[in-house]
């Protein structure tokens, strides 16, 4: 288990070094759920997100002479992120390899740090693979990015502020990934307030911890594309394993549009930008995962570097999935005015065209016909039925694309 006094010995370590989050009240999603809700705003962290508290940790613990030949790590991002600036912070080069699908914001800030960039594997485990075997080359200290006591003791911090301020604290939501994080915070919480609940947050498109707590091991999981991609791994660590299985009171699955909708509704109640990963602990209270909860609750957003591109892709799918934006085909006469008619009969139910495109020459349609692809601002389930239903009525072939 993670010895209490290591994480002490982080906070002292890392004080005026680290930011201390801001531990957010908030009044939309507490009145929304029925509950005292406070965002812990990691995202709000220096490199964005809360691994620079396990990566500085680690290396400022380090005698000089183990990084005298600098360090290596392998990162899907953020971990990345936390060791370049640590390194740069110290005078001491870094190499990170990272996947070849990880976001290129990622990488660039990587860079910015002063990091060698290594891109190479489909994804975490393929990078961590090709990171040991550069490390057995040069070696330079491998930095883990979460099966580390010293790691696992820097992100444990997050803990000890949350008890700073909100003592009476009932419940703690905290993504999981390899299980640092959560590791940490546990051991933090639990050592002298047993009673709070710590609830972890996989997504099920890289369900490893879940996986290996219903075999009562660790296994490996497969992995899908996830918004979450910084907490997509196949394994979970070999120390956070043990600590999570005996101190965390449940791990919970969300999946990709609930994720997508969480973090839609932090920036548009709360303004804040939060990534996949740091999204999941809200998608799993707004979804009723976890059980009933009750008393002061908090979820850690534990990071917010989330590529420009794909917060496009993730307000669209968030809007989908809440009813919002519809995209539809409706297919026409090829005659002068049928255009004009259909946008009338939209207007008539009050969607607003965002998009529209017109398509003849489509090898499926009949001679004579015309296909429209229609992109609406929609206010809710209800509307969209409403608007399908008064199309079909007027006698358009109506298709919503999924």
């Amino acid at each position: 288990m993670l010895p209490y006094n290591l994480i002490q010995e982080a906070a002292d370590r890392l004080k005026k070094r680290v930011r201390r989050t801001e531990l957010i009240h908030s009044h939309h999603f507490s009145e929304r759920l029925g509950l005292p809700l406070l965002f812990k705003c990691e995202n709000l962290q220096r490199t964005g997100s809360f691994k620079i508290r396990g990566a500085l940790n680690f290396m400022t613990a380090q005698p000089r002479e183990a990084l005298a030949r600098g360090v290596i790590t392998a990162s899907a991002g953020n971990h990345a992120q936390g060791v370049a600036f640590s390194a740069d912070l110290l005078g001491v080069k870094s190499t990170i390899y990272m996947p070849e699908s990880t976001p290129p914001q990622k990488v660039q800030a990587t860079r910015e740090y002063g990091a060698e960039v290594v891109l190479t594997g489909r994804n975490f485990d393929e990078a961590y693979a090709a990171a040991l075997k550069g490390q057995k080359e040069t070696g330079a200290l491998f930095v883990h990015p979460f099966d580390d006591p010293l790691v696992m003791a820097g992100q444990g911090t997050i803990g000890l502020e949350i008890l700073d301020e909100l003592p009476d604290v009932a419940t703690i939501l905290v993504p999981i990934g390899g299980g640092g994080l959560i590791a940490g915070i546990v051991t933090a919480v639990k050592e002298t307030h047993p009673h709070v609940r710590i609830i972890g947050v996989e997504s099920k498109a890289a369900p490893s911890m879940h996986y290996s707590l219903k075999k009562g091991k660790i296994v490996e999981a497969p992995l899908s594309v996830t918004l979450a991609d910084g907490i997509a791994v196949k394994r979970v660590g070999k120390n956070t394993f043990p600590i999570i299985r005996e101190l965390v009171d449940d791990v919970v699955l969300v999946d990709e549009e609930e994720i997508a909708l969480a973090i839609v509704a932090l920036l548009e109640r709360t303004k804040l930008l939060v990534e996949g990963a740091g999204a999941v602990p809200l998608a799993a209270l707004l979804n009723g995962k976890g059980g009933k909860m009750t008393g002061k609750t908090v979820c850690v957003l534990s990071g917010g570097n989330i590529d420009v591109k794909t917060i496009a892709t993730v307000v669209e799918r968030g809007l989908v999935a809440a009813g919002r934006y519809l995209k539809l085909t409706v297919v026409l006469d090829d005659i002068p005015g049928s255009l004009a008619r259909l946008s009338a009969d939209v207007a008539t139910t009050r969607a607003n065209i965002f998009l529209i495109s017109h398509e003849r020459r489509s090898l499926g349609l009949a001679l004579g016909k015309t296909e429209v692809l229609l992109e609406l601002e929609t206010r809710g389930y209800e509307h969209i039925t409403e608007i399908i239903d008064y199309l079909e009525r007027k006698s358009y072939e109506v298709t919503v694309v999924k």
